[in-house]
């Protein structure tokens, strides 16, 4: 079994379909996923989605940044076998369960990796239209990149270090999920 990081990029937003609760009539852009088996980045286009249904159907685990209120929902119509049913580490609930409140991953990764992400959410549909697939391809990577380091550091060191929004001291935040064991594969 393969741990996967992923990401989903979409070419319209919550206003364009009528609200969150349409999350089902959002449409699939680009997908980027990291697989460790594999040590491997992996991007797809809207009409390449059938290419990565036996990627992550191999995972034995699922990472990402609010996968499970966003990326997953948005997937569960191209996928043939419930997406909700692998194991998920969704980094964004696990910071929002120690300390009652969300965060970006834009802030994370800024006060963790001393990195930024190149672009925001809604410049995803925004990429789309104006035809700079390369752009959204590299932006969502880049997201991938980031969801990974940042997993990886706190599973190093047990903790994340999370901003305070009006600026004051950051705070150290333990996050120690247990590791699932994962059978090991060859490739």
């Amino acid at each position: 079994m393969d741990k996967i990081v992923l990401d989903v990029e979409t070419s319209n937003t919550f206003a364009d379909v009528g609200g969150q609760d349409k999350i089902h009539d959002l449409k699939i852009s680009f997908v980027g996923a990291y697989s460790y088996n594999q040590d491997k980045y992996f991007g797809f286009h809207e009409h390449q989605l059938a290419e990565f249904a036996p990627l992550l159907q191999k995972a034995g685990l699922v990472i990402g940044f609010a996968i499970n209120r966003f990326d997953l929902p948005v997937l569960k119509k191209h996928c043939y076998f419930d997406l909700m049913a692998l194991e998920r580490l969704d980094l964004l609930e696990e910071i929002e369960l120690a300390i009652g409140r969300r965060i970006s991953l834009n802030a994370l990764a800024k006060e963790n990796l001393r990195l930024e992400k190149t672009y925001h959410g809604l410049d995803a549909p925004r990429l789309y239209k104006e035809g700079k697939l390369e752009e959204l391809k590299n932006y969502c990577l880049n997201d991938v990149r980031i969801t990974k380091e940042l997993y990886d550091l706190a599973g190093q060191q047990g903790y994340l270090i999370i901003p305070d929004r009006n600026n004051g001291p950051a705070t150290k935040v333990e996050l120690k999920w247990q590791e699932i064991a994962l059978p090991a594969t060859l490739f």
